[in-house]
């Protein structure tokens, strides 16, 4: 092959990239399609909580962008051609108009032209987007179910709010939004194209906010059941068009019109009931937070918004569906099917991972923002956080032989997956004291350890002094080291941090069942689950970060906390030996314990991850301990 045929070569693989629409539609045909995230992940072959990504903020790429445009376009032309089949019925007269009437914005209803079908809306932003453009910037109307708007006599084509605006010279696109979405008061108002019953009274509502069908008008909302339900009200925002230039244009602030089923009349804009806060705005340039907290009504004790179609909280066996499957397709050959569950441990722990956070309040975000200190400097170097991974000895011993146990702690990064882990965005600030409601990364000036010779530095072993970058676990334990209660040192300064709210449950059910799971093994004597378990909770804590393993999840503040808090939880395993009367020899890595005495009355002897096993045996002064350090289950 030349070096030209080479180059056709790859120009004839680079082509443009499959259109997609916005966010909020996808989610919104993904729903309208009954089809919850697991599902579209599965038939893409990636995880849920990739899925997530693309509904809330960013884009797929390459051969899998193109299957999930096809996707969505063959959810588009589906909800196309139902709404073809419902306006021809209508016209013919088998069945009734689909939607309620009302008219403009300046019409009166004496001069009203024939209704023109309204199709699903276009989104105030794109509408204002796309006329700023202004010439070349033309209206198709595409029949479509939803409200209908009436046109004044003798005038101009009016666009109906669901028209698509299309830039001149380009093909139309069926417009494929259920609902049409403007701001009221501050607060995202969508208008329902099918009302559903309102959160606070029970009876049918036009419009949902922050998530919740509910009356905009409280006077609308009823607490005693009457004789008939009342008209729910559909809100539409109004377009104007003049008979010079058809373009469209969108209102700065769009008037919400109710809709009565009576004679056409121009009523009053409704006022928007109360709604929650707005939430803080994200600073120019960054993605939204990590997580999507679900907003409730005051007073009310509601689902998490927007999960109508997904499926019931809680984790399916999936550990032992893949245990099994692996066994039946290597024919029982144990060491064939470990491997092959080694080989796919990443992956089952993000559906996992994605299975236990059905239902819960937040939604994990695959891709967050994060600040500098958490990239690498270089593709093979290191950010500039500090871990506190301990690598201590004991300096000296007291005279005689002495014999020591290595104790290894079990599931340590199991364990550490209960740790307090930022949910949202992580925000900036300095010369806070230390806010126990939050957690991420903080600069600090560590204090001076003077206890060296019996117990190793809470912040490991660290040969450049001055201020460095610490993660939640290592600042809580040298908080809790220099209060009342231990007095073992100085309180650290805190120059400054990145955090955000924080929760030490977000992993608590992924954490359980992989706890299980690895119980029933152990207890079964199962050694092929209890390898795979041990993969998936380690696999998982070592590739979140900057991972060519892991691309489901890019969180290294999360990694960063959790290795520390493992770290944290050796050092007061150190601590409780050292206070118990036992001699602490060295702590190593994330699992290993060296100590002279009786160590059983401190420490309970078993596999569970609540308790701890003898690595190795030997004797101080008269053999080299040649065991593994820094190795264990981990």
């Amino acid at each position: 092959m030349s070096d030209f045929d080479a180059i056709d070569s790859l120009l004839a693989g680079v082509g443009p990239e499959a259109g997609l629409p916005s966010r909020r539609v996808r989610q919104e045909l993904r729903e309208q399609a009954r089809l919850s995230k697991a599902q579209v992940a599965r038939a893409l072959g990636v995880s849920p909580s990739t899925v997530a990504g693309w509904e809330s903020g960013r884009d797929p790429a390459g051969e899998i962008r193109t299957k999930y445009a096809y996707l969505l376009d063959g959810l588009a032309a589906k909800f196309a051609d139902t709404a073809h089949v419902t306006a021809s019925a209508a016209g013919q007269g088998t069945a009734p108009a689909t939607g309620p009437v009302t008219p403009l914005a300046g019409a009166s209803s004496a001069g009203a032209s024939p209704l023109v079908p309204a199709g699903p809306a276009t989104s105030p932003e794109e509408l204002a987007e796309l006329a700023e453009g202004g010439d070349g910037v033309e209206a198709e109307f595409l029949a479509a179910p939803g409200p209908e708007v009436a046109v004044p006599a003798g005038g101009p084509p009016v666009p109906s709010p669901g028209a698509r605006v299309l830039a001149e010279g380009t093909s139309p696109e069926p417009a494929v939004s259920a609902v049409s979405a403007v701001s009221a008061g501050g607060d995202e108002v969508e208008v329902l194209a099918v009302p559903e019953p309102c959160v606070l009274c029970g009876y049918p509502a036009g419009a949902r906010v922050a998530g919740f069908a509910q009356h905009l008008d409280p006077g609308d909302c009823h607490t005693e059941p009457t004789a008939a339900a009342p008209a729910a009200p559909v809100a539409v925002p109004a377009v104007t068009a003049s008979a010079a230039e058809p373009a469209v244009a969108a209102p700065a602030a769009p008037s919400l019109q109710p809709v009565t089923a009576g004679p056409l009349t121009t009523a009053p804009p409704a006022q928007p009931a109360t709604a929650p806060a707005q939430p803080k705005a994200t600073p120019a340039g960054k993605p939204t937070a990590r997580t999507s907290p679900t907003t409730r009504p005051s007073g009310r004790s509601q689902g998490p918004a927007r999960r109508a179609f997904q499926e019931p909280a809680g984790p399916v066996d999936l550990i032992g569906q893949a245990v099994k499957a692996a066994l039946a397709e290597h024919h029982g050959d144990v060491e064939s099917a470990t491997a092959a569950l080694l080989k796919r441990a990443i992956p089952d722990a993000m559906r996992l991972l994605d299975e236990t956070r059905k239902g819960a309040r937040y939604d994990v975000i695959a891709h967050p923002w994060i600040p500098d200190i958490l990239r690498k400097r270089t593709s093979r170097g290191a950010d500039q956080v500090w871990e506190a991974r301990p690598k201590w000895t004991r300096y000296e011993l007291p005279p005689g032989r002495h014999q020591v146990t290595a104790l290894d702690i079990n599931g340590a990064y199991l364990s550490a997956l209960k740790t307090h882990l930022p949910l949202g965005q992580l925000e900036h600030s300095a010369g806070l004291p230390h806010d126990r409601r939050r957690a991420g990364v903080h600069l600090i000036t560590p204090p001076p350890w003077e206890h060296e010779q019996v117990l190793p530095n809470p912040i490991g072993q660290r040969d450049e002094p001055g201020p460095l970058w610490v993660t939640e676990p290592t600042l809580r334990l040298l908080l809790r080291l220099s209060g009342p209660k231990y007095a073992l040192c100085a309180p650290p300064v805190i120059h400054e941090s990145y955090t955000s709210g924080a929760t030490e449950n977000l992993l608590e059910k992924f954490r359980i069942a992989l706890k299980e799971a690895r119980d029933t093994a152990i207890a079964q004597g199962d050694e092929v689950t209890l390898e795979y378990v041990k993969a998936m909770y380690s696999k998982f804590v070592s590739t979140m970060g900057e991972s060519n393993y892991n691309r489901e999840l890019y969180s290294p503040d999360w990694m960063h906390i959790i290795r520390s808090q493992a770290f944290a939880n050796l050092w007061l395993k150190a601590l409780k030996a050292h206070d118990e009367g036992l001699m602490v020899v060295r702590a190593m890595g994330t699992d290993e314990l060296h100590v002279i005495g009786d160590w059983h009355r401190v420490f309970p002897e078993g596999r569970a991850v609540t308790e701890v096993k003898v690595k190795d045996t030997y004797t101080a002064g008269t053999a080299e301990y040649t065991g593994t350090e820094g190795k264990g289950e981990e």
